[in-house]
């Protein structure tokens, strides 16, 4: 083996520590040490790999940064998909396998330092890779090592140990990373390729049919969380038969979205949507075959270091900041001193669209927005369930220019609310009604209100169809105190004057012929500018009714 040829020789590798370790651990000097280590366990491992088709490098980068982040962001060691690799290339996040932090004292073991520095570079190696279930990484503070897995739960470690006391575990942990097959990396088996296409499989009617994924929609920039990634796609051999695949992580105890499309259909509340083309995710039979090639596994998790929930307002893709928050303070949320879980899932949509921000015109958003009320109305009247997620990133626009809804990951049965009693915080912060906000029993009365907010936030954000910009003043609405934001809403609301005032201060010059339809909509929302005190399915057909009048107005229309 490799390190015994270490023990060997007339002037041994490793004897009671590595040769050529830096004395003191400065950083430059290790990374340079930690490199040529490396690249001898590369060749080494070149040549006794039984899959020689791995093309993996040790990269050492510690003041270049690497391509494809959001903000500048360096990564000091790691090991990358590139044979060509060597300690001056250049790299993107998405060709990181593994990545690695150093630091030159052991002290710096610490979550607020190595720790924390490695997992900022496994959230952008998860959001650059689209496959990407899970990340191995690794920290070596002066001579201690750990290794790490960040997945959907957040971040667990091996205990640390001194690489210059057991150079066997050190050996064995760089070979690992070297030899490791794409699924042990992290990679989803599921997702396949050939012939420079990338595909799913799934069973309908008794038969396999293939997918092809045309690209990404979507995918939350997170470690832990749902991590919701959505895939256009079409039927192979059909480029006109599109789809939308959706993978996320949920709470076991979470209801499956799947199972609610299956009663949302069956109550034809989607009109056209046919029951076979929404396909629960299943493990056992969404395996590859042996000849193809494939990346990566589902990676179960029963005891981990935990982080909470989060929904982003960003992760829609709108033009929006990035330091959004999602409120879920469910009661399905596992209790504290229960070890968490997450499953995956897959569903399969014959629904595509366009987010409503980017409807292509003021009456085709406020249409598209009466069509989402409406869908709303039958998934609550004819399949019984409340979606409790109204937000920028659910509402879409077809290709019919029709509006529909999307994502029933928070969807819950409205007879189970009702019979629970159950208070919890959940929905996309910044389009949460005051009332849930405040932890009130969700009704539909919530989502009735999350509409109104939709169109508040766009009439602001937005200068066109799909044109965000960032505004100040309501940025904080996506990360404030629940109860903060509750009292900012209201203030919002509350007065005639001062909501006039926001509006032509703050709506955006294309949305300025809203001014007056938004005011109104805001008075049957919020009747004498407070909170509703009793339920009215009536301001369903109100709502309609103003967003209807409001695209007939012919400023509106010019």
């Amino acid at each position: 083996t490799f390190f015994d040829d270490c023990l060997g020789g007339s002037s041994p590798l490793f004897d009671g520590g590595w040769r050529g370790w830096p004395e003191g651990a400065k950083q430059d000097e290790v990374l340079s040490w930690f490199a040529d280590l490396s690249d001898k366990l590369a060749a080494f491992a070149k040549r006794h790999e039984s899959t020689p088709t791995r093309r993996r490098r040790p990269l050492a980068k510690p003041n270049d940064p690497i391509a494809g982040s959001v903000a500048e962001r360096k990564m000091d060691v790691g090991f990358v998909d590139d044979p060509r690799a060597g300690k001056d290339s250049r790299c993107h996040w998405s060709q990181i396998l593994v990545p690695g932090e150093l630091k030159s004292n052991s002290s710096a073991d610490i979550p607020s330092k190595a720790w924390l520095d490695l997992g900022r570079y496994a959230r952008e190696v998860l959001a650059a890779q689209d496959t990407r279930r899970f990340v191995l990484g690794f920290t070596l503070c002066g001579s201690f090592m750990r290794i790490w897995a960040f997945d959907r739960l957040g971040r667990i470690a091996s205990e640390q140990f001194d690489i210059n006391k057991d150079g066997l575990q050190f050996v064995s942990t760089i070979l690992g990373f070297l030899w490791m097959s794409e699924e042990e990396l992290g990679f989803d088996p599921t997702i396949m390729t050939a012939k420079g296409q990338r595909f799913i499989e799934i069973e309908r009617d008794g038969t396999t049919e293939r997918l092809v994924l045309d690209g990404v929609m979507k995918r939350a920039r997170c470690v832990a969380g749902r991590a919701t990634t959505c895939w256009k796609a079409h039927r192979e051999g059909d480029p006109h038969a599109l789809f939308v695949v959706k993978d996320s992580w949920q709470y076991p105890e979470r209801d499956d979205e799947g199972g609610l499309l299956h009663d949302d259909i069956q109550s034809n509340v989607r009109k056209g949507l046919d029951i076979t083309k929404a396909t629960n995710y299943q493990e056992d039979r969404s395996r590859p075959p042996s000849s193809t090639s494939t990346a990566g596994p589902s990676h179960a998790r029963q005891s981990r270091s935990t982080a909470g929930t989060k929904r982003s307002s960003d992760n829609t893709g709108a033009p929006l900041p990035p330091s959004k928050r999602h409120c879920s303070a469910s009661p399905t949320k596992p209790a504290s001193d229960v070890l968490p879980n997450r499953v995956h899932r897959r569903v399969i949509l014959a629904d595509y669209g366009i987010p409503i921000y980017k409807a292509r015109s003021r009456q085709a958003l406020l249409g598209a927005l009466a069509d989402c009320i409406e869908g709303h109305e039958s998934l609550r009247r004819r399949a019984g369930l409340l979606h409790r997620d109204i937000s920028i990133g659910n509402l879409m626009v077809g290709n019919d220019n029709r509006g529909f809804l999307v994502d029933l990951d928070l969807a819950i049965s409205e007879q189970r609310v009702g019979a629970s009693g159950a208070k919890g915080k959940t929905g996309t912060r910044a389009f949460m009604a005051i009332g849930a906000l405040l932890g009130e029993q969700h009704s539909f009365m919530h989502d009735l209100e999350s509409f109104f907010w939709v169109l508040f936030w766009i009439c602001i954000h937005c200068d066109g169809p799909g044109e965000g910009k960032v505004v100040a003043q309501f940025d904080k609405w996506n990360y404030a105190d629940t109860e903060e934001l509750a009292k900012l809403k209201l203030g919002t609301v509350s007065d005639t004057d001062i909501f006039r005032k926001t509006t032509e201060e703050f709506f955006t010059r294309y949305y300025t012929p809203l001014v007056h339809w938004v005011n109104t909509l805001r008075k049957a929302v919020f009747p004498g500018g407070g909170r509703w005190k009793r339920e009215d399915s009536g301001l369903y057909a109100r709502m309609r009714g103003i967003l209807e009048d409001a695209g007939k107005d012919p400023k509106v229309a010019s």
